[in-house]
């Protein structure tokens, strides 16, 4: 009888997603360090247009967005052994881009409201997006709850709790079969 091939696994690519203020590069550092993988801040590739217009209150449009997509899409392509990026991914064309240049493509999305990311935003005093900003993520947000490949966790948890619950997630998703994503 000949032996049964062990599964095939794919290296994890992941984004963790959410509004500004919702924790992306603190829970991003933590996953990359505690899974092995490289880390891709999403906010290092954006433009200096871009940040230039957030300095100034001026929220994102599309057009603004889509090449720094197009980047992080690519720098996530590089990391073939799998990487953690930090990207807000606020709507389903956004995360698409993502996916399409990523097949199989996770997405941990910190979900808080709106009071707690102006909370948040307001008291960082090291990051060039203003609390005037939060609204307008809001705005854009579609949420990615019930998407394929996404799991939403509540923000607000002690990070270790956080962490933890996805690195439990994406062991599922390794052990899961390969027609579905959890």
């Amino acid at each position: 009888m000949p032996a049964t091939p062990a599964p095939v696994s794919r290296p994890l690519h992941v984004v963790v997603m959410g509004v500004a203020g919702c924790g992306k590069s603190l829970v991003g550092a933590l996953l990359a360090q505690r899974m092995g993988i490289a880390l891709v801040e999403g906010d290092d590739f954006h433009p200096e247009r871009n940040i230039r217009k957030m300095r100034e209150g001026v929220p994102l449009t599309d057009d603004d967005r889509a090449d720094w997509l197009r980047r992080l899409g690519q720098e996530l392509q590089a990391q073939p052994r799998g990487a953690v990026l930090t990207c807000s991914a606020l709507k389903r064309s956004y995360r698409d881009m993502l996916r399409a240049a990523v097949p199989g493509l996770r997405f941990l999305h910190l979900a808080l409201s709106q009071h707690q990311a102006m909370e948040r935003v307001a008291a960082r005093t090291d990051h060039f997006y203003p609390p005037s900003l939060v609204a307008s993520q809001f705005e854009a947000l579609e949420d990615p709850a019930g998407e394929a490949g996404v799991h939403v966790t509540d923000a607000t948890q002690h990070i270790d709790r956080i962490v933890d619950d996805a690195e439990r997630w994406f062991k599922i998703g390794a052990a899961a079969p390969s027609a579905g994503t959890p």
